[in-house]
């Protein structure tokens, strides 16, 4: 009985608000109240120092040092700027070359289950790997990044606090300064340099790999955004604060109504960091509008499982409970063919331009897009069936952009935005 008692309370406050009323029923209100506060950021038991302080101030340096390129000239903030709310502002991410896919936003960040578009990496600490020897973003090798650890006494200072004192890599023999596993160029001079090693020094190299991304991960996990205008709001909701239901305009309540309601955004932007973390057909046209079917998770299932960093492997700190579920029980069917991450709307407004491919410059074009489905790509056979029109108005589309840019917050420690001036703490 109080419940409901308190749930006529908040239903009249929000109606009461403005002369352009907005009226919620219980059941919108108990879906918008799943969607914050923002819990904490989940453990990453697969990652010994993911807490560590020391840990996140190297993993801040290595994030914004160029030094961990081939060329030099790209460092993980090229495609993450901190003033592009760790995006690159680009329809296609571009570093050594030009990609494929549009660069994600690193917010919140942490409390993925899976990362990259199509899911491939499935630990934090392995998804900072993979970019740094991607001959289309870094373009460098384990063995340089080893090196780079070893040579510079402000990083060997660094990790030995976190990780352990770095073994010797002095050798030219044992340990080229440029080496890696290279599938299908088995001629090229650094997979040459990398068979040419012993299996116990290709390990020693992969743990001191495997500890740079972790390192990055413990960094990634301060880069959250919780306290946004909607979140005062849901407040508001729960104690029936009147002050604190004005947090939104009637714009963004009548977007939120939407959100939750007859536009069904919900159903996949779903809970605090409005994503479910797993994988749909969005149906967004190709490139250039060509129509081109990117697999998608199709292929990231394949791409997980065979990681030799992924949760299950053997750089991994703890390969039992979720993170062996997660990756042993994965199956590849046709269902996932197309499917890519629900990403997280928080801070979205700040993100553009939108979707796997870009394609969307605007969060009324994305909004449109799915109103009309107009352009989208037919289903293929076994497609999920999700996506149908639900022909929004022009008003209701942009009352649900009001509420989309009613979940900024970018908020963050100003040290946490450029490099540290050492990679370790001071004592």
């Amino acid at each position: 009985m109080y419940f409901l008692a308190l749930l006529s309370n908040v239903l009249f406050a929000v109606i009461a608000f403005d002369d352009d009323k907005v009226e919620f029923t219980p059941q919108q209100i108990a879906l918008i109240l799943e969607h914050s506060p923002l819990p904490e950021v989940p453990p990453d038991p697969t990652n010994r120092v993911y807490e560590s302080e020391a840990a996140a101030r190297l993993g801040q340096a290595l994030f914004f040092d160029r030094r961990l390129s081939g060329n030099g000239e790209i460092s993980c903030a090229t495609c993450h700027e901190p003033q592009k709310s760790w995006t690159d502002g680009k329809k296609m991410a571009s570093a050594v070359s030009n990609l494929s896919r549009n660069s994600m936003t690193l917010w919140n960040v942490a409390y993925n289950r899976w990362f990259f578009w199509d899911g491939r990496k499935d630990t934090l600490w392995s998804q900072a790997l993979g970019p740094l020897e991607d001959s289309r973003e870094h373009a460098g090798s384990r063995l340089q990044y080893a090196h780079l650890m070893v040579d510079d006494p402000d990083y060997r200072r660094a990790y030995a606090e976190v990780f352990g004192e770095l073994p010797d890599l002095s050798s030219s023999v044992r340990f080229p300064r440029n080496g890696r596993p290279m599938p299908g160029q088995a001629d090229h001079p650094h997979a040459l340099n990398w068979t040419s090693m012993t299996f116990a020094d290709r390990d020693t190299v992969n743990g001191i790999f495997a500890n740079i991304g972790k390192a990055i991960a413990a960094f990634e996990r301060k880069l959250i955004s919780r306290s946004s205008p909607f979140d005062a709001f849901v407040e508001g909701l729960r104690e029936g604060d009147s002050r604190k239901l004005q947090a939104i305009s009637p714009a963004a309540q009548r977007g939120l109504a939407l959100f939750v309601g007859k536009g069904r955004c919900f159903l996949c932007h779903t809970g605090p960091n409005f994503t479910d973390r797993e994988f749909h057909n969005d149906r967004i046209p190709g490139t250039e509008g060509e129509g081109i079917l990117d697999p998608g998770r199709f292929r990231g299932v394949e791409q997980v499982r065979a990681d030799e960093f992924n949760g299950i492997g053997r750089y991994s700190d703890q390969t039992s409970g979720d993170a062996h579920a997660k990756v042993a029980f994965l199956i590849r069917n046709s269902h996932s063919l197309g499917e890519f991450k629900t990403p997280t709307l928080r801070n979205a407004a700040l993100t553009a331009p939108y979707m796997h491919n870009g394609e969307f410059a605007t969060l009324a074009d994305v909004i449109r897009f799915y109103s009309k489905l107009e352009g989208a790509l037919p289903m293929h056979k076994g497609a999920e069936r999700l996506l149908i029109p639900i022909h929004l108005t022009a008003k209701e589309e942009q009352d649900l952009v009001s509420f989309l840019e009613s979940l900024t917050d970018d908020r963050l420690a100003p040290e946490l935005l450029k490099p540290p001036v050492k990679p370790y703490l001071e004592k």
